[in-house]
């Protein structure tokens, strides 16, 4: 009995390592429980387990039985046979006819028979008229058809003299102003003179003796007596338009007109006119 209970009081290991220490520390207290603990875990680790693994067993079984039936469908081919057509074969038919042969007109032909002397009279028909002769053709019997083509009689035959051709010119207008002709109009001495004369009299105190070059064109109509008419300039400085207009109308001198078929007409000249100015 003394040695039961000197058994029973022998100190576990956890009370000798912890004799002299807190034992109200958690470390105490934590290897005191460690048996229970472990089986503890084990035991929730074991069901967990096996809740996982059966969870999609279960979720199978559930969904086979909530299926519908399955509804079985015969899918045996059956072979469709195209049907033959038929193709006719096209029948023989009779060529057509062949159309009937065209009749040529036939020639008119009027009785031209001189009739045989014989004893007793005998009424005979006269021979046609030589007019009517000449629009058909005369045979022995009388055959209606198409006439012969009027008889036309040759023309005579060219006489010795120059033929009496004349040529027809045509006329020209005498308002119309032309760009092209056959004779240009010419100033007297030439385009050369006429240049010499337009810068002779051209008064240059108008322009600046800065406006360095300066370009227009001149316009005007030569008339059909040599005359100067509608004098025009069409450059960009408006000074020396006026200018060239008012020298190009100073100058007198009468031109020889421009002409068509020999014959004198309106004709509208152009000459490019260019000035430097220092």
């Amino acid at each position: 009995m003394a040695d039961e209970n000197a058994y029973e009081g022998t100190p576990t290991l956890d009370e000798i390592v912890f004799e002299n220490r807190n034992k109200a520390y958690g470390a105490f207290d934590l290897r005191t429980h460690y048996r229970s603990i472990l089986t503890k875990a084990f035991i929730l680790g074991t069901i967990l387990f096996v809740v996982v693994v059966l969870t999609p067993f279960v979720i199978m079984k559930i969904k086979e039985m909530n299926a519908a039936d399955k509804t079985e469908v015969n899918a045996k081919l059956i072979d469709i046979l195209p049907e033959e057509k038929v193709i006719e074969q096209p029948k023989d038919e009779p060529p057509p006819p062949p159309p009937p042969p065209k009749e040529e007109p036939k020639q008119e032909v009027i009785q031209n028979v001189v009739p045989e002397p014989v004893k007793a009279p005998k009424v005979e028909t006269p021979p046609p008229p030589i007019s009517k002769q000449l629009e058909t053709t005369t045979g022995l019997n009388n055959q209606e058809g198409v006439k012969t083509p009027a008889y036309t009689p040759p023309p005579p035959p060219p006489g010795p003299g120059k033929s009496t051709t004349v040529e027809v010119k045509p006329q020209v207008s005498e308002t119309q102003i032309y760009t092209e002709v056959e004779q240009l109009a010419e100033f007297p001495g030439g385009i050369n003179s006429f240049r010499s004369k337009v810068n002779g009299s051209f008064d240059t105190s108008v322009m600046d003796s800065d406006a360095g070059t300066v370009k227009t064109e001149v316009i005007f109509v030569v008339e059909k007596d040599g005359s100067i008419t509608d004098v025009k300039a069409n450059g960009a400085n408006k000074d020396f338009n006026a200018e060239a207009v008012r020298t190009v109308k100073s100058i007198k001198n009468k031109w020889a007109p421009a002409k068509i078929n020999g014959q004198s007409v309106r004709y509208r000249f152009r000459m490019p006119l260019t000035m430097q100015f220092e």
